[in-house]
């Protein structure tokens, strides 16, 4: 099954034009309410929950991937290395989050979601989903003695006291138009970059005082068996069916490009379930999927069905200055 970018961000997003422009008296509605939101908490008429260890939130203020999870997953690591016993909170998107749940390798993606299944995989610390950010970060301290908690998303959970926010930026795209939704993809208007503690800019070029981060390909996976890899290099000049199921879908094709696959596209709708018809095709191309996509797909997929495997690399600049923040 194939699905068109119309399940994606709406083509008017890119530019200003009469769609936006139409749209816009809402865009002020809804940053009214936004703005309203927040002095509720800036009164104390809504409390923010602060707690015992450093809490870094990272987020973004457009809708769509921004590459957030790499981001998240990079920090688990580089924590732990450094002495930390981090853990990570997630809204648990597409998966069962009305009640705190604890995420281990083995959950169903149904009941998890697909982003923090694939957290839960790829770090080895606790991972706890709930709607309510302030639940899931007191279960995560107190049932797993973590020092420092890492939020996936969540720079607008303003009950979520934070010791750190860091907004990721996709520095192809930036805001796009810079309108508000729905008249473009800001949940947030730009100023808000100006509060937080680091903007880092996915595959981009930077500002002055923001941060570069790169998206660095590793290796392919069998999604039916992690313990089969190949080299980046085995596609290449080769046809491959890519299929994507995520916010940002052609920064993946493009990926898998720059390697020197001959792209067929194929973008699915965000946080996709798939099924076995899905990774079937008559011609028997290889088939490269994410490994966001691949956490769901473990029991459908057949021999020829990929994830390309990637790893955040950060500034030097940002490495060095995170610790002293914390």
């Amino acid at each position: 099954m194939y699905y068109s970018q119309f399940h994606q961000a709406p083509k008017f997003w890119r530019d200003k034009n009469i769609w936006c422009w139409v749209l816009f008296p809402l865009s002020w509605l809804y940053i009214l309410g936004l703005k309203l939101h927040q002095l509720l908490y800036q009164l104390h008429i809504k409390k923010t929950y602060y707690f015992s260890v450093p809490v870094i939130v990272v987020g973004n203020i457009s809708v769509g991937g921004t590459g957030k999870t790499p981001l998240v997953i990079w920090l688990a690591s580089y924590l732990a290395a450094k002495g930390y016993r981090p853990g990570i909170i997630s809204r648990g998107y597409s998966g069962d989050n009305r009640r705190v749940r604890v995420v281990t390798e083995y959950s169903s993606v149904t009941e998890v979601g697909d982003e923090a299944l694939m957290v839960a995989q790829s770090c080895h610390c606790p991972v706890v989903i709930s709607c309510d950010r302030v639940a899931a970060a007191e279960k995560i301290i107190h049932d797993f003695n973590c020092n420092i908690v890492i939020s996936d998303d969540g720079l607008q959970h303003y009950a979520l006291g934070r010791t750190l926010e860091i907004a990721l930026v996709d520095g192809e795209s930036r805001g796009k138009n810079n309108f508000c939704l729905p008249a473009g993809p800001l949940r947030e208007p730009l100023q808000r970059l100006k509060s937080v503690d680091f903007v880092v800019v996915n595959s981009g070029n930077t500002l002055k005082h923001e941060y570069a981060m790169k998206i660095v390909p590793q290796k392919f996976y069998r999604v039916n068996d992690k313990n089969i890899c190949v080299a980046l290099d085995a596609f290449n000049h080769r046809k491959v069916r890519a299929l994507a199921g995520i916010g940002n879908p052609k920064r993946f094709f493009n990926l898998l490009s720059d390697l020197g696959c001959e792209v067929i596209e194929h973008i699915f709708p965000d946080h996709y379930i798939f099924n076995a018809n899905d990774l079937c095709f008559a011609d028997k191309l290889p088939v490269i999927m994410t490994e966001k996509d691949a956490v769901k797909c473990f029991n459908l997929a057949g021999d020829n069905v990929w994830w390309l495997k990637i790893e955040a690399k950060l500034d030097d600049k940002f490495v060095s200055e995170l610790l002293k923040r914390i």
